[in-house]
């Protein structure tokens, strides 16, 4: 039977768990989000600067994804083995240290070296923090943790727009530094000093948490387990890494994610191109510009995730969100000759792309468990973020060799719309009478 004293306690019990460890996962990514993107701001200078093309800058925001690839797995299986304190403290001192790095940049090939050898750093930062969130709430609460989580993003945008068109503006050629050097330096600073609280902050679960009583601790557990059982009840989850490997589910979840991930980082490094393709010229205009579109991001994140959670519906709001995201790039060569009229189909396709990725990831969290969900996460994000080493360096080549930055977007509008149409007939509805319990019979 329903007991309303109970649910209260448990609402109150998530509500301190939010307040304590989301904040906090959310600066961190917000950092984290700035440093992977800040390239795309500091391009406006040096590829000038050191004679490069943007063929060259699409490859090397690529090279990323490669390092990212390559670490992903094992660096979440770590995290499920050592936890998240010691994780952290890991891939933010060195994501950190390599963004700094970046300041010495002076040719291609050291440009390809230290986005390389950033993304193996970062690699496992975004799943870890997903396998995390999994150990402190239950399937039914994840859409909004996930939504808030996601946030982070679009401010970053609104914090490291305008902040690294300024810190480019005006210390530019500063104490014989060019702007976009002080523009690695100073946004490296912050994930180091990060890394090291994340060390003395977080608790790796909720038995470790000082902070909760032991009636708090026993409700987490409780709302977890019955989460489990609900999964060994509608479908069997992979037990180990070699069964997740071999899980068709998993492998049409990675495709469906690659998808997803070659437009959200086709919004990530190309926005401030964009702008300054069709007139905006001044570097603090394209930050300030870059800031208004996360903006209203954030907003839309946070309603569409909540629409999600409310309704206990994630396949169509991924699906109606990613074809927008497609319609949007699709008609962008349309308000080529209007800064208003791009600015606004930025607008709807940052939302919808950052939308896509929070609610996507409810469904393989609410089916993977135990063992798998370390292993599990790692692969989907792997495989689906060689759509991140894909995406940058297919806009790059084709920009450079057609002289058009839309050319590459039309490309990745249909391979994102073939990635909803994948989900509308690969992840069936849940079962009516599962809708209200959790999302987790989305996949059976």
């Amino acid at each position: 039977m329903h007991n309303p004293s109970a649910t209260q306690h448990d609402d109150a019990t998530f509500r301190k768990i939010t307040r304590r460890i989301v904040p906090f996962l959310f600066v961190c990514y917000v950092v984290n989000f700035i440093d992977r993107v800040n390239i795309g701001f500091a391009k406006l200078q040096f590829l000038q600067d050191l004679k490069l093309n943007d063929a060259i800058f699409g490859i090397a925001a690529g090279m990323f994804f490669i390092g990212y690839v390559v670490f992903e797995v094992p660096s979440n299986l770590l995290l499920a083995r050592i936890g998240v304190r010691k994780t952290l403290l890991r891939i933010m001192v060195l994501w950190g240290s390599l963004t700094v790095l970046l300041m010495f940049v002076h040719n291609a090939t050291s440009l390809y070296v230290l986005r390389f050898l950033l993304g193996a750093a970062e690699a496992g930062f975004f799943p870890g923090i997903v396998l995390y969130l999994t150990y402190w709430f239950p399937d039914s609460r994840r859409g909004r943790i996930m939504s808030l989580f996601i946030m982070a993003v679009p401010l970053a945008g609104v914090i490291g727009g305008p902040m690294s068109g300024a810190i480019m503006s005006h210390l530019h050629d500063a104490m014989g530094l060019r702007g976009w050097q002080w523009l690695f330096l100073i946004e490296g600073l912050p994930a180091i000093a990060l890394g090291v609280m994340a060390m003395l902050y977080l608790d790796n679960r909720p038995a470790d948490a000082r902070w909760l009583s032991s009636t708090e601790k026993q409700h987490v557990e409780a709302a977890l387990e019955a989460d489990r059982q609900r999964r060994r009840a509608h479908a069997a989850s992979p037990g180990h890494l070699r069964e997740v490997l071999r899980n068709p589910r998993i492998h049409v979840l990675s495709a469906i994610y690659f998808c997803i991930f070659m437009g959200l980082n086709a919004i990530g490094f190309w926005i401030p191109t964009l702008l300054r393709q069709v007139g905006v010229h001044e570097v603090r205009d394209v930050g300030w510009l870059s800031g208004a579109i996360s903006v209203c991001t954030a907003i839309g994140i946070a309603l569409i995730g909540r629409s999600s959670d409310r309704r206990m519906e994630r396949r169509w709001h991924v699906a109606a969100c990613g074809f927008i995201v497609s319609a949007s790039f699709l008609l962008l060569p349309f308000a080529a000759h209007s800064v208003t009229l791009t600015v606004v189909l930025l607008m709807a396709a940052s939302v919808c792309i950052y939308a896509t990725l929070s609610i996507f990831w409810t469904i393989p969290t609410a089916w993977l468990d135990g063992g798998a969900a370390a292993g599990g996460i790692a692969v989907i994000t792997a495989i689906g973020a060689l759509g991140g080493a894909v995406s940058p360096s297919l806009v790059g080549l084709l920009m450079t060799y057609t002289g058009s930055l839309y050319a590459g977007l039309v490309v990745i509008a249909v391979l994102l719309a073939a990635g909803m149409v994948m989900l509308l007939c690969t992840v069936p509805a849940p079962r009516s009478e599962a809708r209200q319990a959790a999302p987790q019979a989305a996949i059976k």
